[in-house]
């Protein structure tokens, strides 16, 4: 799909491709987690008994839906895909906002069907790739990652606008996703490069979950942003219950976890150009393992135990900015939205095994070390994953050279 930028383009055909990929990524983003921030209020009201699979189920339609969604971007390119996308996200923004949210029945249909927005993710990297050269796509798929933090946008207006009609925040987001889309339409242009794939997308996606590196970048980003995922929704809780804080304390430092983790994310990318992928992921790895060792030891919350989550962020952040960096660098440009569609997957999924696991240890041992060591672990295998990638790479480039050489 993504062809090398063989065609001239100036900066601001790229910006503009940049800017509009990551508002789109950030606008859907806030209409995806619009449940979140209601869920202990529809609980008051009696709706609900119990919000958690009410905010779960966008979340699991939106990240599996993207191993669909990459590949129809691969055969339809992003121009169309992210209007399409926001577009089609007005439906259950509305229908929650005038009759879903008035029935547990009805809030589930609508969450499901709001899933589409979480799809958006698998549209942006293929579509940002195809503007940039090789070398610079790790810096913007980096800050189009930025576009994540519309999650917060939800989370600090969803509430307020509710208060001012229960139908205000539904009717504001789906005039959002409306301006973003028609604004799409007339801006957007896919790469004078891009062609579309050809391939039927059934056997397009079986040929890529054929590829070992598929699953090892899943594995790399269900760890990192897994794991940062994890940690924003699960973080208040554990600092409640490990160092008694009162709520407001824990979510305000929820929020320092997530700022941090968010600024880090594009300078994993912008890194990864410098650098390498290769080095940026085993650096954010070694600061992950530090960090979960030193949190197994349940340190004082004034000082070693503030320094390691902060640090835990910056490195979950530099991971996830990375591991798409990697993407660009090692994928096929005509499979990049796909294995993009089933990593985005494993990230989404990723961060929702680990609250139920710590909440299910918190019960049974009243301590979170044994999760924590876990996270240790899982972090050395990434590790040896990412020298097991890298030991691919130099074996292909070889591989290129000598045909090079052979060949002239």
């Amino acid at each position: 799909m993504n062809h090398p930028a063989s065609t001239p383009t100036t900066g601001a055909q790229r910006t503009t491709a940049l800017v509009m990929a990551t508002l789109g990524f950030a606008v859907n983003f806030w209409a995806w987690s619009l449940l979140s921030p209601l869920g202990p209020i529809f609980v008051e009201q009696g709706i609900v008994d119990d919000a958690s699979l009410l905010v779960a189920i966008p979340v699991l339609v939106g990240s599996l839906g993207r191993i669909i969604v990459g590949a129809l971007t691969d055969r339809f390119g992003g121009r169309l895909m992210m209007p399409t996308i926001s577009l089609l996200t007005i439906i259950p923004v509305l229908f929650l906002g005038f009759v879903g949210q008035y029935t547990y029945s009805t809030l589930l249909v609508g969450g499901f069907v709001l899933g589409i927005a979480g799809t958006s993710f698998a549209i942006g990297v293929p579509y940002v790739n195809s503007w940039f050269p090789k070398e610079r796509r790790g810096t913007a798929t980096g800050i189009y990652g930025i576009g994540m933090g519309g999650t917060a946008i939800a989370a600090f207006t969803t509430v307020p606008l509710f208060e001012q009609g229960d139908v205000v925040p539904f009717i504001v987001t789906a005039a959002a996703l409306l301006v973003y889309a028609l604004a799409a339409l007339a801006l957007m242009k896919n790469h004078t490069d891009w062609r579309p794939s050809e391939q039927n997308i059934g056997r397009k996606m079986a040929t890529v979950m054929k590829l070992p590196f598929t699953w090892q970048a899943c594995y790399l980003y269900a760890l990192s942003f897994g794991g940062y995922v994890a940690f924003s929704v699960y973080l208040p809780t554990y600092l409640m219950n490990a160092y008694g804080l009162e709520a407001g304390d824990a979510s305000l430092r929820m929020a320092g976890f997530v700022v941090a983790a968010v600024i880090m994310r594009p300078i994993g990318g912008m890194l990864s150009d410098k650098i390498g992928a290769i080095i940026t992921l085993l650096s954010s790895y070694i600061i992950v393992l530090l960090c979960a060792l030193a949190l197994a030891t349940n340190p004082r919350l004034e000082g070693l135990g503030t320094v390691a989550f902060l640090l835990m962020a910056i490195g979950l952040g530099l991971g996830s900015g990375a591991v798409f960096a990697l993407v660009a660098q090692v994928s096929d440009p005509h499979q990049v939205g796909s294995i993009t569609g089933f990593v985005g997957a494993a990230g989404g999924l990723g961060g929702f095994v680990p609250p139920l696991l710590l909440g299910g240890l918190w019960i049974a041992t009243q301590e979170y070390r044994w999760g924590l060591l876990l996270l240790a672990l899982a972090t050395i295998i990434a590790g040896l994953m990412t020298l097991l990638t890298a030991r691919g790479m130099r074996t292909k480039n070889a591989a290129d050279t000598e045909e090079q050489r052979s060949m002239g």
